[in-house]
């Protein structure tokens, strides 16, 4: 799955995705992949509504209409959105960071869903340090070696040359769910309209 950490479809489609696989009772695994919607977001961030009304051309009204629609989604698939008047949008470089080197800890899924909960639930910064190293320790993870990778440049040049090799690929937007390599669900589409698709997929393959 190619997301970013600030993007609250990002989560929906996560949720709409493990409810169609616990439907079709099938094994799976899933990877995270890094996508930033912002990479030269300063570090203190920006509003969040100024952000959108520069970005997209959206209206305070439409920001809100928008914000309410999605607070309704996230209802309906178990996740908490709270947005509130002064939310801000970070950059996220540090917790993708993070989230590459949870892979090798067996905790990938568990991080990303934290950090989500982190930033639209708690309505934390997620590119403060202290923050996402509480949001590993949450988790058992060892926090000395959190700090390393957040600290060492080269983590940094993975996660770009992950999301260069994706643009190379001609994904420009998230999310997006990569089935065996090949076949892309594009946007958080319903979990019926997964199912169909893993389906299809599964013929394809067999």
């Amino acid at each position: 799955m190619v997301s970013d950490v600030v993007c609250p479809w990002c989560i929906i489609a996560y949720k709409r995705l493990e409810k169609a696989l616990q439907l079709m009772a099938v094994d799976y695994e899933l990877l995270w992949h890094p996508f930033e919607l912002n990479p030269t977001m300063p570090l203190e961030g920006q509003n969040l509504r100024e952000h959108v009304a520069n970005k997209y051309g959206t209206t305070i009204e439409e920001s809100i209409k928008a914000q309410q629609s999605i607070t309704q989604f996230g209802q309906e698939v178990g996740f908490e959105f709270n947005f509130f008047e002064d939310m801000r949008i970070f950059n996220t470089r540090k917790a993708h960071q993070l989230l590459m080197w949870s892979l090798s800890q067996a905790k990938q899924t568990e991080l990303e869903l934290a950090i989500f909960d982190a930033y639209f639930t708690k309505g934390l910064d997620i590119s403060d340090d202290k923050v996402l190293l509480d949001t590993v320790a949450s988790l058992g993870l060892d926090t000395e070696l959190a700090h390393q990778v957040l600290d060492e440049k080269s983590w940094g040049k993975t996660v770009s040359s992950t999301e260069k090799q994706w643009l190379d690929a001609q994904i420009t937007a998230v999310p997006t769910i990569v089935l065996n390599r090949h076949h892309v669900i594009s946007g958080a589409q319903s979990s019926e309209q997964m199912m169909a698709i893993i389906k299809e997929v599964a013929i394809q393959v067999h």
